[in-house]
C-alpha cells in the first residue's frame, strides 16, 4: 500500500479533531443542531488552518443522517460514506484558482436550481475564491444574492481583501487565526504516539515554531525529518539539518559580535556557518526572530507569556538583552528586514550577509536618524559600563548627525513592464473608455505607483477620488480586457500623493535638479572652459 502523508493521513474528520478554532468551530455546531444553517460562509485565514477541513466536516454534518446530539457528523451512515470517499454529488469542492472564468460559475447557477438527489443541501466549497475574475464574481453574486434554500456555499480564502464587499456582505465571515506553537506541538506528540515514533520535546516545538501557525506546515516538515532519519528519534539537530538552520548558539554568538562590533568574531561565524551547509535565507530569517525575542525581553516585563520558548533560553535572552539598546535591536531589525528582501534576488546571497555584518560592525556606514540613534544608545552603554568614550567617536557621530539631514532621498524603485506601459498609455485608455460619464471623470486623473502593487488614481480633489470609487471594478475589468493583466486600484487625492512622494523621495524638481547638477560636473571635467547653464 502506497504511503499517505501526514498531514493528509491525520485531516481531522470531525469538529473536535480541528485544532485551535473553538469559537468557530461551537458556533458551526450550535448552527447545525439549531437548524439555523445559513447559505452562504466566508472561511479566511493562513495556510494549514483548517479552513477546508472545517468546511468538509460542516458539509457532512449539515446532511448526516444520524449526527450525534453534538452536532459531529456520524462518519458512518451511506452519505457520510459518500462525502468522506468524495463519489457525492452534492458535496462539490471547486479550485477557483483554476476554475475561475464566469463560464465555471455559470455552470454553478444552472446546477443549484436542481434539489439534492439525497440529504438535504447541496454544498459548494469554492477553494481559494479570491482568484475568481470579476466577471465570475458578478456572476455568482446574483445566487449568493438570492440562493435555493437547498443550497449552502462555503468560500475559503488565504485573502479576504480580493474578495469584492459586495460578496462579502452576503456571507457569515469566519476569521480562522494562526495555531499557537503550544497548540501545533501538543498535536504533533500526539500523532507521533500514535504512529509508534519518538522526537524530542526540544525538536517537536522547533517544527511548530518554524511552521508559523500552519499545523499542516509542521506536518510536512515533521514527515521530511521522519522520512531523512528513518527508525532514529528526532532530535533538534536533525531538525535543524533537515532545514538548513543552525544552533541558537550562534544567534548569540552574532549579536555579541554586532554588540562590539567585532567585525572578524561575526565574520568567523558566518564562515562556520556556511562550511555547515546551512542556508543563508534560513539564518537571516531565524536571525530575525531571535532580535525580535531579544526586544520583547528588553521592553515587554512579562515576556514569557508572549515568547513561546523554555525558561532556560528566556533566561539566557534577558541577560542578553540587559546589555542591549531597544535602538540598537531595532535598527539591527530593520538592517536584516531589507536584506531579507533583497536576498531573494540575489545570485551570490553570501557576499550580501557579509557586506551587511562589515556594514553594522563600522561606525560610517549609516547616517538615517534608526542608526544614528542605534549608535548614541551604545555610546550609552558604554559609558554606563565603565568603557572611557573618545572625542573622535562623538565627533564621528555629531558629523553624521548634520551631515544626516542633508542626505538625498532614496530613488523611487523601476517600474516593472506592464505598469511602465500603463503609465505611458493612461490617457489613451481613458479615451477609449466607452461611458462618457467615467471617460470625462478619468479626463482629469492621473495614475501613480507607490511601492506596494496597487495602481493609484491620483486625483486633483477628494471628492473626485469619492465618487471614482463606486467605478474601479469598472476601470479594472476594462484595463484586464486591454493588457490581459488584473491590476488593483486605490483612488488617492493628489496632494496626499504628493506629501507621500515628497517624503519618500523628495521632490520631483529635487530630483531634476539633482540630475542636472551630476550633469554639470561630468560635463565640467571635459569641458573645463565652457560655461554650463542651469
Amino acid at each position: 500500500m502506497s504511503y499517505t502523508a501526514l498531514y493528509r493521513k491525520y485531516r481531522p474528520n470531525v469538529f473536535s479533531g480541528v485544532v485551535g478554532q473553538d469559537p468557530i468551530v461551537k458556533t458551526l455546531k450550535n448552527q447545525m443542531k439549531t437548524g439555523r444553517v445559513s447559505h452562504a460562509y466566508l472561511f479566511c485565514g493562513t495556510r494549514g488552518t483548517g479552513k477546508t477541513s472545517t468546511a468538509k466536516i460542516f458539509a457532512r454534518a449539515i446532511n448526516c443522517l444520524h449526527p450525534t446530539a453534538e452536532g459531529e457528523p456520524c462518519n458512518q451512515c451511506r452519505l457520510c460514506q459518500e462525502i468522506l470517499a468524495g463519489r457525492s454529488v452534492n458535496v462539490m469542492e471547486i479550485d477557483a484558482a483554476s476554475n475561475n472564468s464566469v463560464d465555471n460559475i455559470r455552470e454553478i447557477r444552472e446546477e443549484v436550481k436542481y434539489p439534492p438527489t439525497e440529504g438535504v443541501y447541496k454544498v459548494y466549497i469554492i477553494d481559494e475564491v479570491h482568484m475568481l475574475s470579476n466577471s465570475a464574481f458578478n456572476a455568482l453574486l446574483k445566487t449568493l444574492e438570492e440562493p435555493p434554500a437547498h443550497v449552502v456555499f462555503i468560500l475559503a480564502t488565504t485573502d479576504p481583501q480580493k474578495v469584492p464587499p459586495t460578496i462579502l456582505s452576503r456571507c457569515q465571515r469566519f476569521d480562522f487565526r494562526r495555531i499557537t506553537a503550544e497548540d501545533i506541538a501538543h498535536t504533533l506528540m500526539r500523532y507521533l504516539a500514535e504512529e509508534g515514533l519518538s522526537a524530542t520535546e526540544d525538536a517537536v516545538r522547533y517544527v511548530a515554531q518554524l511552521a508559523d501557525g500552519s499545523l499542516r506546515d509542521s506536518l510536512s516538515i515533521l514527515d521530511q525529518c521522519l522520512a531523512f532519519y528513518s527508525g532514529e528519534e528526532v532530535t533538534l539537530e536533525k531538525v535543524q539539518d533537515v532545514v538548513g538552520a543552525v544552533d541558537q548558539t550562534v544567534f548569540f554568538d552574532m549579536v555579541d559580535a554586532l554588540k562590539e562590533k567585532d567585525a572578524a568574531r561575526a565574520m568567523a561565524l558566518t564562515e562556520e556557518m556556511l562550511l555547515a551547509g546551512r542556508d543563508v535565507k534560513q539564518f537571516v530569517t531565524d536571525l530575525l526572530v531571535h532580535l525580535r525575542n531579544l526586544l520583547v525581553t528588553a521592553t515587554v516585563s512579562e515576556a514569557t507569556r508572549i515568547l513561546d520558548l523554555s525558561a532556560e533560553h528566556i533566561q539566557r535572552l534577558r541577560q542578553q538583552a540587559a546589555a542591549l539598546s531597544a535602538a540598537e535591536l531595532t535598527y539591527w531589525m530593520e538592517r536584516f528586514s531589507a536584506l531579507q528582501s533583497d536576498i531573494r534576488y540575489a545570485a551570490k546571497e553570501r557576499i550580501l550577509l557579509e557586506v551587511e555584518i562589515l556594514r553594522l560592525c563600522s561606525d560610517w556606514a549609516d547616517t538615517d536618524l534608526t542608526a544614528l540613534a542605534a549608535r548614541l544608545a551604545m555610546l550609552e552603554r558604554k559609558v554606563s559600563e565603565g568603557v572611557s568614550i573618545s572625542a573622535a567617536q562623538v565627533a564621528m557621530t555629531q558629523e553624521a548627525s548634520v551631515g544626516q539631514k542633508e542626505k538625498p532621498k532614496r530613488k523611487p524603485p523601476a517600474l516593472s513592464e506592464e505598469k511602465e506601459k500603463l503609465r505611458q498609455e493612461w490617457q489613451a485608455f481613458c479615451s477609449r473608455i466607452a461611458d462618457p460619464v467615467l471617460r470625462s471623470k478619468l479626463s482629469n486623473v492621473e495614475i501613480g505607483f507607490k511601492e506596494d502593487d496597487a495602481v493609484y488614481l491620483v486625483c486633483p480633489y477628494g471628492a473626485l477620488a469619492d465618487m471614482l470609487q463606486k467605478y474601479l471594478d469598472t476601470i479594472a475589468a476594462e484595463l484586464e480586457q486591454a493588457y490581459g493583466k488584473s491590476f488593483t486600484l486605490q483612488t488617492i487625492e493628489k496632494a496626499a500623493y504628493e506629501s507621500w512622494r515628497e517624503a519618500n523621495y523628495g521632490s520631483i524638481e529635487a530630483d531634476g535638479a539633482g540630475d542636472d547638477s551630476e550633469w554639470t560636473s561630468i560635463m565640467s571635467e571635459y569641458f573645463p572652459e565652457a560655461e554650463m547653464e542651469p
